[in-house]
């Protein structure tokens, strides 16, 4: 295996930083961290702020619910605990049916549920330069997916905490950036493995073998 040149986490097999039992490896960020920038970051998390009042949240909710709770039902325990009770869903229109489920476990734990599809907008393709070849059906009306519109929608809502549902990659991160109030996860989208992308990284060395070869990447 070549030599990582610039190492990080993901090289490491001691994760000495969770426990204290084991030893930093040379490359270790945690060893190499401006201490004061560390210091900076942690400040964020102590007293009364948003970013405190979020860290403690999630915390609690994996301290107490640890192996017990679904995501569905960790993100009704964490919206408590941040005290938020409006709550949008940015989802994508193959998943409106997950979606429906989901807005009635929130509306029985006394959330307000507010969903903007992703089509929102209903806008063709060819309208903002993508060839009707990149269609999935070509020669017919085929809407954009608009995740900044859906992301101002839901500011205009005024949501208390927003949660995606099956945004494609690169949707998402727009609606992130877009998104003023916080951004969770319920869903990740991924057609071939019935939306859990981990099934590739545990077949990588069998069914999923082709995603560790380099020609093959290099043709994506």
């Amino acid at each position: 295996m070549a030599k990582i040149e610039n190492p990080s986490c993901s090289e490491c097999g001691q994760l000495h930083c969770y426990r204290h039992n084991k030893k930093y490896p040379d490359f270790c960020l945690t060893e190499n961290v401006d201490p004061a920038a560390h210091a900076e970051t942690l400040g964020h998390y102590r007293g009364d702020s948003i970013d405190a009042k979020v860290a403690h949240a999630a915390a609690e909710v994996e301290g107490l619910y640890y192996c017990k709770l679904s995501r569905a039902e960790e993100i009704v325990a964490f919206a408590r605990r941040i005290d938020a009770k409006r709550i949008g869903i940015a989802t994508c229109l193959g998943l409106i049916e997950e979606t429906r489920i989901f807005t009635k476990v929130l509306r029985a734990a006394g959330l307000e549920p507010f969903t903007v599809l992703c089509k929102v907008g209903s806008t063709d393709k060819t309208e903002i330069g993508i060839d009707e070849e990149l269609k999935i059906q070509c020669g017919s009306f085929e809407a954009c997916c608009n995740p900044i519109l859906q992301a101002r929608q839901l500011n205009e809502t005024k949501t208390d905490l927003n949660v995606i549902m099956g945004l494609c990659v690169g949707h998402d991160s727009l609606f992130t950036k877009y998104s003023e109030a916080l951004v969770t996860t319920l869903v990740t989208k991924d057609r071939l493995n019935g939306h859990n992308p981990a099934v590739t990284l545990y077949t990588s060395n069998t069914y999923s073998k082709r995603i560790l070869d380099p020609e093959y990447l290099a043709d994506l």
